[in-house]
């Protein structure tokens, strides 16, 4: 289990880097979420999921890692619902 969830905290974080990498391919699905300065939180969005993935990765802050990547879908998903 330890490794499934490091390589997914190594996916996440790749995830992050490709919103600076390729910011246009995020720009359709964030623009749901956040209409108004939309290529902002696309960097603000992979500089946190870079941040969370980093966390999951590393053994001795996964569980923060984790319980912070909780937050963040709810908190997506609540601005989505908007």
């Amino acid at each position: 289990m330890a490794k499934l969830t490091r390589a997914f905290g190594v996916l996440l974080a790749g995830t992050g880097v490709a919103h600076f990498a390729a910011p246009k391919l995020f720009e359709p699905v964030s623009a749901i979420a956040f209409p108004e300065d939309t290529r902002q939180w696309v960097y603000r969005n992979g500089a946190t999921e870079l941040a969370l993935g980093a966390a999951i990765t590393v053994q001795r802050t996964r569980k923060l890692g984790l319980i912070g990547l909780g937050a963040y879908v709810l908190w997506l998903a609540s601005r989505a619902a908007r």
